[in-house]
Protein backbone atom coordinates (compact mmCIF):
# COMPACT_ATOMS: atom_id res chain seq x y z
CA UNK A 1 0.00 0.00 0.00
CA UNK A 2 1.45 3.31 -1.11
CA UNK A 3 1.76 6.23 1.26
CA UNK A 4 0.68 9.83 0.56
CA UNK A 5 2.39 11.59 -2.29
CA UNK A 6 4.96 14.11 -1.12
CA UNK A 7 4.34 17.72 -2.19
CA UNK A 8 6.38 18.87 -5.16
CA UNK A 9 9.33 21.02 -4.28
CA UNK A 10 9.50 24.49 -5.77
CA UNK A 11 12.55 24.82 -7.92
CA UNK A 12 14.16 28.11 -8.88
CA UNK A 13 12.60 27.73 -12.35
CA UNK A 14 9.01 27.34 -11.10
CA UNK A 15 9.52 30.17 -8.63
CA UNK A 16 10.70 32.47 -11.42
CA UNK A 17 7.74 31.49 -13.57
CA UNK A 18 5.35 32.27 -10.73
CA UNK A 19 6.97 35.66 -10.14
CA UNK A 20 6.83 36.49 -13.86
CA UNK A 21 3.15 35.58 -14.09
CA UNK A 22 2.36 37.66 -11.01
CA UNK A 23 4.22 40.64 -12.40
CA UNK A 24 2.41 40.30 -15.74
CA UNK A 25 -0.99 40.20 -14.05
CA UNK A 26 -0.08 43.22 -11.92
CA UNK A 27 1.11 45.13 -14.98
CA UNK A 28 -2.10 44.27 -16.86
CA UNK A 29 -4.28 45.44 -13.98
CA UNK A 30 -2.24 48.64 -13.66
CA UNK A 31 -2.59 49.40 -17.38
CA UNK A 32 -6.36 48.78 -17.26
CA UNK A 33 -6.78 50.90 -14.13
CA UNK A 34 -4.87 53.74 -15.80
CA UNK A 35 -7.08 53.46 -18.88
CA UNK A 36 -10.25 53.51 -16.76
CA UNK A 37 -9.06 56.56 -14.83
CA UNK A 38 -8.19 58.35 -18.07
CA UNK A 39 -11.56 57.46 -19.61
CA UNK A 40 -13.44 58.74 -16.57
CA UNK A 41 -11.44 61.99 -16.62
CA UNK A 42 -12.30 62.50 -20.29
CA UNK A 43 -15.96 61.67 -19.62
CA UNK A 44 -16.04 64.32 -16.91
CA UNK A 45 -14.52 66.81 -19.35
CA UNK A 46 -17.19 65.93 -21.91
CA UNK A 47 -19.92 66.53 -19.34
CA UNK A 48 -18.28 69.78 -18.30
CA UNK A 49 -18.58 70.99 -21.90
CA UNK A 50 -22.40 70.98 -21.66
CA UNK A 51 -23.48 74.66 -21.66
CA UNK A 52 -25.99 75.21 -18.85
CA UNK A 53 -27.49 78.29 -20.50
CA UNK A 54 -28.29 76.41 -23.70
CA UNK A 55 -29.82 73.51 -21.78
CA UNK A 56 -31.93 76.02 -19.85
CA UNK A 57 -33.10 77.52 -23.14
CA UNK A 58 -34.07 74.07 -24.43
CA UNK A 59 -36.04 73.39 -21.26
CA UNK A 60 -38.01 76.57 -21.94
CA UNK A 61 -38.63 75.47 -25.54
CA UNK A 62 -40.02 72.17 -24.27
CA UNK A 63 -42.09 74.03 -21.68
CA UNK A 64 -43.54 76.17 -24.46
CA UNK A 65 -44.22 73.12 -26.63
CA UNK A 66 -45.98 71.44 -23.70
CA UNK A 67 -48.07 74.53 -23.02
CA UNK A 68 -49.03 74.95 -26.71
CA UNK A 69 -49.63 71.22 -27.26
CA UNK A 70 -46.89 70.98 -29.89
CA UNK A 71 -45.42 67.71 -31.11
CA UNK A 72 -41.80 66.80 -30.29
CA UNK A 73 -39.94 64.52 -32.70
CA UNK A 74 -36.62 62.96 -31.71
CA UNK A 75 -34.35 60.73 -33.80
CA UNK A 76 -30.84 59.40 -34.39
CA UNK A 77 -28.87 56.36 -35.56
CA UNK A 78 -27.25 53.52 -33.60
CA UNK A 79 -26.46 54.61 -30.05
CA UNK A 80 -28.15 57.93 -30.77
CA UNK A 81 -31.30 56.01 -31.79
CA UNK A 82 -31.25 54.30 -28.39
CA UNK A 83 -30.82 57.70 -26.73
CA UNK A 84 -33.75 59.06 -28.75
CA UNK A 85 -35.99 56.18 -27.62
CA UNK A 86 -34.85 56.64 -24.02
CA UNK A 87 -35.52 60.39 -24.15
CA UNK A 88 -39.01 59.90 -25.63
CA UNK A 89 -39.81 57.41 -22.86
CA UNK A 90 -38.59 59.67 -20.06
CA UNK A 91 -40.33 62.77 -21.42
CA UNK A 92 -43.49 60.96 -22.51
CA UNK A 93 -43.93 59.04 -19.27
CA UNK A 94 -41.68 60.21 -16.43
CA UNK A 95 -41.98 63.95 -17.05
CA UNK A 96 -45.61 63.72 -18.19
CA UNK A 97 -46.60 61.85 -15.03
CA UNK A 98 -45.63 64.92 -13.01
CA UNK A 99 -47.56 67.42 -15.13
CA UNK A 100 -51.24 68.19 -15.59
CA UNK A 101 -51.13 67.12 -19.23
CA UNK A 102 -48.79 64.94 -21.23
CA UNK A 103 -45.99 65.72 -23.65
CA UNK A 104 -46.71 64.78 -27.26
CA UNK A 105 -43.36 63.18 -28.04
CA UNK A 106 -42.38 60.40 -30.43
CA UNK A 107 -39.10 58.75 -31.42
CA UNK A 108 -38.94 58.44 -35.21
CA UNK A 109 -36.55 55.48 -35.07
CA UNK A 110 -38.91 53.13 -33.20
CA UNK A 111 -41.34 52.05 -35.96
CA UNK A 112 -39.30 49.29 -37.63
CA UNK A 113 -41.82 48.43 -40.35
CA UNK A 114 -42.12 52.07 -41.41
CA UNK A 115 -38.36 52.63 -41.27
CA UNK A 116 -37.66 49.61 -43.43
CA UNK A 117 -40.40 50.53 -45.92
CA UNK A 118 -38.99 54.04 -46.33
CA UNK A 119 -35.41 52.79 -46.48
CA UNK A 120 -36.25 50.11 -49.02
CA UNK A 121 -38.62 52.09 -51.27
CA UNK A 122 -36.90 55.48 -51.10
CA UNK A 123 -33.50 55.59 -49.36
CA UNK A 124 -32.11 55.41 -45.84
CA UNK A 125 -31.49 59.16 -46.06
CA UNK A 126 -35.29 59.63 -46.18
CA UNK A 127 -36.35 57.57 -43.15
CA UNK A 128 -36.78 60.54 -40.79
CA UNK A 129 -37.69 63.37 -43.17
CA UNK A 130 -40.46 61.26 -44.73
CA UNK A 131 -42.05 60.65 -41.32
CA UNK A 132 -41.90 64.36 -40.54
CA UNK A 133 -43.83 64.96 -43.76
CA UNK A 134 -46.68 62.92 -42.26
CA UNK A 135 -46.64 64.50 -38.82
CA UNK A 136 -44.67 67.74 -38.64
CA UNK A 137 -46.42 71.08 -38.32
CA UNK A 138 -45.10 74.64 -37.89
CA UNK A 139 -44.21 75.24 -34.23
CA UNK A 140 -43.37 71.60 -33.52
CA UNK A 141 -39.87 70.57 -32.39
CA UNK A 142 -37.42 68.28 -34.21
CA UNK A 143 -34.50 67.14 -32.02
CA UNK A 144 -31.73 64.98 -33.42
CA UNK A 145 -28.58 63.44 -31.95
CA UNK A 146 -25.52 62.64 -34.05
CA UNK A 147 -21.95 62.44 -32.76
CA UNK A 148 -20.54 63.10 -36.24
CA UNK A 149 -23.09 65.80 -36.93
CA UNK A 150 -23.20 64.58 -40.52
CA UNK A 151 -25.62 61.63 -40.62
CA UNK A 152 -27.40 62.13 -43.97
CA UNK A 153 -30.85 61.10 -42.70
CA UNK A 154 -30.61 63.45 -39.71
CA UNK A 155 -29.37 66.32 -41.89
CA UNK A 156 -32.18 65.81 -44.42
CA UNK A 157 -34.81 65.73 -41.67
CA UNK A 158 -33.52 68.92 -40.05
CA UNK A 159 -33.41 70.64 -43.45
CA UNK A 160 -37.05 69.67 -44.04
CA UNK A 161 -38.01 70.79 -40.54
CA UNK A 162 -36.34 74.19 -41.02
CA UNK A 163 -38.11 74.69 -44.34
CA UNK A 164 -41.49 73.87 -42.80
CA UNK A 165 -41.46 75.98 -39.66
CA UNK A 166 -40.38 73.47 -37.00
CA UNK A 167 -37.92 74.47 -34.29
CA UNK A 168 -34.78 72.38 -34.81
CA UNK A 169 -32.30 71.16 -32.18
CA UNK A 170 -29.10 69.16 -32.71
CA UNK A 171 -26.83 67.49 -30.15
CA UNK A 172 -23.48 66.73 -31.81
CA UNK A 173 -19.87 65.85 -31.00
CA UNK A 174 -16.62 67.73 -31.49
CA UNK A 175 -16.64 67.21 -35.27
CA UNK A 176 -19.77 69.41 -35.40
CA UNK A 177 -20.71 68.48 -38.95
CA UNK A 178 -23.52 69.93 -41.09
CA UNK A 179 -26.06 69.75 -38.27
CA UNK A 180 -24.12 72.30 -36.23
CA UNK A 181 -24.50 74.71 -39.15
CA UNK A 182 -28.21 74.32 -39.86
CA UNK A 183 -30.02 73.54 -36.57
CA UNK A 184 -31.49 76.52 -34.74
CA UNK A 185 -30.24 75.33 -31.34
CA UNK A 186 -27.03 73.30 -31.12
CA UNK A 187 -25.09 71.73 -28.27
CA UNK A 188 -21.58 70.60 -29.15
CA UNK A 189 -19.88 68.11 -26.85
CA UNK A 190 -16.13 68.77 -26.78
CA UNK A 191 -15.23 65.16 -27.55
CA UNK A 192 -15.43 63.15 -30.77
CA UNK A 193 -15.39 59.78 -28.97
CA UNK A 194 -18.72 58.10 -29.71
CA UNK A 195 -19.17 56.51 -26.28
CA UNK A 196 -18.38 59.65 -24.31
CA UNK A 197 -20.33 61.99 -26.60
CA UNK A 198 -23.38 59.70 -26.55
CA UNK A 199 -23.23 59.51 -22.76
CA UNK A 200 -23.08 63.31 -22.61
CA UNK A 201 -26.03 63.57 -25.00
CA UNK A 202 -28.04 61.26 -22.76
CA UNK A 203 -27.03 63.42 -19.81
CA UNK A 204 -28.56 66.41 -21.62
CA UNK A 205 -31.71 64.40 -22.32
CA UNK A 206 -31.99 63.54 -18.63
CA UNK A 207 -31.56 67.21 -17.73
CA UNK A 208 -34.39 68.11 -20.12
CA UNK A 209 -36.66 65.47 -18.57
CA UNK A 210 -35.76 65.86 -14.91
CA UNK A 211 -36.29 69.61 -15.11
CA UNK A 212 -40.00 68.71 -15.25
CA UNK A 213 -39.85 65.63 -13.02
CA UNK A 214 -38.15 67.49 -10.17
CA UNK A 215 -39.69 70.95 -10.78
CA UNK A 216 -43.23 70.24 -12.04
CA UNK A 217 -44.76 73.24 -10.24
CA UNK A 218 -42.88 75.58 -12.60
CA UNK A 219 -44.80 74.28 -15.61
CA UNK A 220 -48.34 75.69 -15.86
CA UNK A 221 -51.04 73.64 -17.62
Amino acid sequence: MEGPTAPALLTSTTTNQFVCRSRHRFATVTVMNDWISDYIAKQKAALDSIPADTVSRLIEKLRQAHREDRQIFVFGNGGSAANASHFATDLGKGASDKLGKRFRVVSLNDNVSWLTALGNDYSYADVFASQLQNYGRPGDIALTMSVSGSSPNCVKAIEWANANGLHTIALVGAKRGKLAEIAKDVIIIADGHYGRAEDAHMGICHLLCYAFIEHPAKTPN
